[in-house]
């Protein structure tokens, strides 16, 4: 009775295994190990997500506290959705890697924007 031979072998080890010892050469190791690398390799694609909108956040952050941005982080993204700029938390932290003070003009304009609005509204109640 065969338990088990080269093909059965090759039909389990479809994917190349790189695995070192053990986990390359036993076939119920293998396979643990295989289930469990694409377990954490799905857990760790939604974790670098988190992880690199944490990172632009930061950057973001670091720049409008150096006084190149009228306000706070929280005020500067809430003004790029009310003003419906299409400058994600990526694009932002791309522009300051480059220029900084790119970013101080483009909160310059959004200031200026929000002000002129704002007196037409308080000016012209009625319409």
């Amino acid at each position: 009775m065969t338990r088990g031979g080269s093909k059965a072998r090759r039909r389990r080890k479809k994917i190349p295994s790189t695995f070192k010892g053990a986990r390359s050469r036993c076939i119920r190791i293998m396979t643990q190990q295989k289930t469990r690398a694409s377990a954490s390799s799905h857990r760790d694609r939604g974790r670098q997500k988190r992880d690199f909108r944490r990172l632009w956040i930061t950057r973001i952050n670091a720049v409008t506290r150096e006084d190149l941005v009228f306000y706070s982080y929280n005020q500067l993204i809430h003004n790029l959705y009310k003003k419906q700029l299409l400058l994600n938390r990526k694009m932002l932290a791309q522009i300051i890697i480059s220029t900084k003070k790119c970013l101080s003009t483009i909160s310059k304009k959004i200031d200026h924007q929000i002000k002129y609005t704002g007196m037409l509204e308080t000016e012209f109640p009625g319409e």
